[in-house]
Formats: C-alpha cells, sequence, structure tokens
C-alpha cells in the first residue's frame, strides 16, 4: 500500500492550510437534518480505529457528549468498522428520535477521512505504530487530534509530532483519562500545593503482566482485513491473529500490544496514565530526569516486549523516582514532611488523613474543575483554549518510559539531556531514539 505522491499531499496541504480557521470551527448542522430536537451547533468527529479501546470506552464518551456528532468511522478490518458505525447510528436514531438515521459514513482508508472539510476533528484510536503517522496527517488536513496513549513508539517520532501540532495551531491532545480521575488530581494538588512539605521521592507501580506466548505460524489473512495498510509504516511481516487482533472480537486484548514493532509494551501502556500523574505533581510537563538506571526482562518470540522491570530515574530538582511493574497501579509521593499515596480505581489515603477533606487555599493549584477527558478535548476546540494533556505533555510523559526501556536494553546506567532530548556521550543509546519507518508516511 503505497501513501500518496508527493504532489498530491503539497497540493491539498496548501489548499486545507488556507482553510484551517473554516475546519477548526463547530459544524453548524442545517435545521431540521436530524429532526425537531437536533443540535444546531455541534462539533463534527471522526473516528480513526475501531477496536477494542475505541468501541468500549472512545466512541461512547463522544456520543454521550451533545458537543460533538460522530460523522465518521475508519478502520482497515470491516468488520469492526461496521460494529462501530451501527453503534453510532443507532445512538443517534435514539437519542434524536429518528430510528431511520443513517449519517455516520465508514471509511477504509484514514486519508480518505481526512479529505472530508466537514470534519473538525479526530479520535486516533489505532495501534500504537499508527498514532504518529495518523496524527500529523490529521493536523496537516487541519483536524484537531486526540489521540490513544501513548502518543508514539519512540522519541524521535514524538518529538516530530509535538513540532507539527505546534506549528498547526491546533488542539492535540493525549488521550489519558487519569488526569480527569478525582483521587488522581487531589493527589497532585496535595502534592504541588506543599502538604507534603518538599517532594522527594516518587513511586510508581504498574501492575504484573502474564508472561506472553504468541504463535508465530504464518495463516491466511482475513476477507475483511486490509493488512497491507495495518502494517502501513511497520517491518513487513506474515500475518497470524497474533499479531493483530482475532477477528470478529472487540473484548479481547490484541497482540499487536505484546510485539515492539507496534508498541513499546505495557511499560509505555501503564505509563501513559501513571508516569504522567507523577510528571504532574512534580511539576516537570515539559522536560524530564537527568538519569535512568536499572534492569528489566524481556519476553522472545512473536511476543517481544518487556514483561518486568525496575527503573530509577533522578531529576534535577533532586527528585528520585522508581518505576516498576508488579503491584497494584498507582503512584505515591513522600515529601519532608509526609506522603499520600493514589492508586487505581478511586484510592487516595495521606499520612495526614485531614488533608483529603481541605480544599485548596487562596492562590493555591485548585484541579476541582477539571473535566472529563473528551469533554476537555471538545471544550478546549470550542474555546480555543488549551485541553488538560496537550501533545507536548504526553510526549513527555512517554519519553520517561523510552528512555527506561532503553536503560533495560543496554542493561546500563544513562544520562540525559531533556532538552535537547539525547543521551549524553552515549552513540548506541542515541541509535535507539528513532524507530525506522517502511514507506513514506511521515
Amino acid at each position: 500500500m503505497r501513501s500518496p505522491s508527493e504532489s498530491s499531499r503539497c497540493t491539498r496541504r496548501s489548499f486545507l492550510k488556507g482553510s484551517a480557521a473554516v475546519l477548526a470551527a463547530p459544524l453548524i448542522l442545517r435545521s431540521g437534518m436530524l429532526g425537531a430536537e437536533a443540535p444546531s451547533n455541534r462539533i463534527s468527529v471522526g473516528i480513526i480505529g475501531t477496536g477494542r479501546q475505541s468501541h468500549l470506552i472512545n466512541v461512547p464518551q463522544f456520543l454521550n457528549n451533545d458537543r460533538c456528532l460522530v460523522t465518521a468511522v475508519c478502520d482497515v478490518d470491516r468488520w469492526r468498522m461496521a460494529q462501530e458505525r451501527d453503534q453510532v447510528n443507532a445512538h443517534y436514531a435514539e437519542a434524536f428520535d429518528n430510528g431511520g438515521y443513517d449519517g455516520c459514513r465508514m471509511y477504509d482508508d484514514f486519508r480518505e477521512l481526512l479529505a472530508r472539510d466537514d470534519i473538525d476533528a479526530v479520535m486516533i484510536s489505532s495501534p500504537d505504530h499508527w498514532h504518529v503517522p495518523m496524527s500529523i496527517a490529521a493536523l496537516r488536513a487541519g483536524k484537531h487530534a486526540s489521540i490513544e496513549k501513548p502518543i508514539s513508539t519512540c522519541i524521535a517520532h514524538g518529538r516530530l509530532l509535538c513540532d507539527v501540532a505546534e506549528e498547526s495551531g491546533l488542539v492535540t491532545r493525549t488521550d489519558s483519562e487519569f488526569r480527569s480521575l478525582p483521587n488522581f488530581w487531589q493527589a497532585v494538588e496535595l502534592v504541588r500545593n506543599g502538604r507534603i512539605g518538599t517532594l522527594e521521592e516518587i513511586q510508581v507501580m504498574s501492575p504484573a503482566d502474564s508472561e506472553p506466548v504468541g504463535n508465530p505460524d504464518p495463516m491466511p489473512v482475513p476477507e475483511e482485513l486490509n493488512y497491507d495498510l495495518w502494517l502501513g509504516p511497520a517491518p513487513e511481516a506474515p500475518y497470524t491473529e497474533h499479531r493483530v487482533h482475532p477477528p470478529g472480537q472487540l473484548r479481547v486484548r490484541p497482540g499487536w500490544l505484546r510485539i515492539s514493532d507496534y508498541t513499546n509494551g505495557m511499560i509505555s501502556n501503564w505509563g501513559a496514565h501513571l508516569v504522567d500523574i507523577a510528571q504532574w505533581a512534580n511539576d516537570s510537563d515539559n522536560t524530564g530526569p537527568v538519569s535512568v538506571e536499572g534492569s528489566g526482562a524481556f519476553s522472545e518470540g512473536l511476543w517481544d516486549t518487556i514483561v518486568d522491570f525496575d527503573l530509577t530515574y533522578q531529576y534535577a530538582n533532586g527528585v528520585r523516582m522508581q518505576y516498576r511493574m508488579g503491584g497494584t497501579p498507582g503512584v505515591a509521593f513522600r515529601g519532608s514532611e509526609g506522603w499520600v499515596r493514589t492508586a487505581y480505581p478511586g484510592v487516595i489515603e495521606a499520612s495526614n488523613p485531614d488533608w483529603l477533606e481541605e480544599r485548596p487555599g487562596d492562590g493555591e493549584l485548585d484541579l476541582s474543575d477539571t473535566m472529563e477527558d473528551k469533554e476537555d478535548f471538545l471544550h478546549a476546540i470550542q474555546t480555543g483554549g488549551r485541553p488538560l494533556k496537550p501533545a507536548e505533555v504526553g510526549h513527555r510523559t512517554i519519553s520517561i518510559c523510552q528512555i527506561g526501556l532503553i536503560a533495560a536494553q543496554l542493561d546500563r546506567p544513562l544520562k540525559w539531556d531533556p532538552e535537547a532530548e539525547r543521551f549524553e556521550d552515549d552513540n548506541e543509546a542515541n541509535a535507539l531514539l528513532e524507530h525506522p519507518i517502511r514507506g513514506d508516511w511521515l
């Protein structure tokens, strides 16, 4: 599957650059388009990627938000895409009291969806190796983008995405719900407002993962799957169900989540949530640590991602962070005057329980107006504001996971320059900062 020619891409970019201001505005629906009770002003959203996360979490959140209207879905698996289209059409048929509603369109190729001038924003819920290419294409097409975490599989591609997002002026949000969960933002308030004194140490815990296996034997490609386009920028490889996802199912973990050609594994998939909370509380959203060391264990065979790790990071402000696998997913903060611990789902504890009943005082950080993640994305589009977790913040979070992964792969301490986003005097480590891309997808 070839990408569009450079000449056609440049032509579209030139056109869309001139109309970016129009595309950034909410979609205005014609009066009576969806019946007498139809909303008159909604953001038109296209869904790219209709797998488990999209079908069970992302799309229902958009459907239940009256700021937007889901008007298109896209996937290389036509069965999954049809399930999503039917989910969308059924919801709006009931919501707008119109049993014949069929306004959601399907697209096999994400580039066709992005070519629609009437789509204002996209939710990218594809496998991880597609996040950066699809997001960059969306931004260049003038679409606001919410990007499923983790937003990249390597630091070089994450930096490129952030640069394009900054240049575009469009809303680019890293899609992770943990900043919207009250126990996590309350813990951040307590740390940032000095309840535990000077922050000294952070403990981040990812849950244990089962030992992966994975059958590498080639299989016939299912009729409903465009496997060439599913691979896209990843290396060529024979199809097997354990490389992609189980056909005809939406509730089973896909095999690609355990393969390093498509993802960093659980170190990033959980770190996108939990390390992000650590960064937020440490007030280091736009930077990172200065060193990392530790160890890790990797599976072998088709499923080859990291399956255990214990990493220690040092920040320039003196804070030490340990990130390891093997327990309840959560983050603990220790300071000179006490501690606070928060975990998923809904747990928060503190050395002084009275802190948990307090509200921030005048001039202190108050996060009580924090929005649910999709609401935050849509609100930023409508107001021209900044989302709670823009691309730069998501990139900085994942870069911490990625340098930890590299330290585990090389099994030695590494010094990191968060400004240059390079390892100091280590060509071997720096060579791992960028993954190869097959084809012209960036």
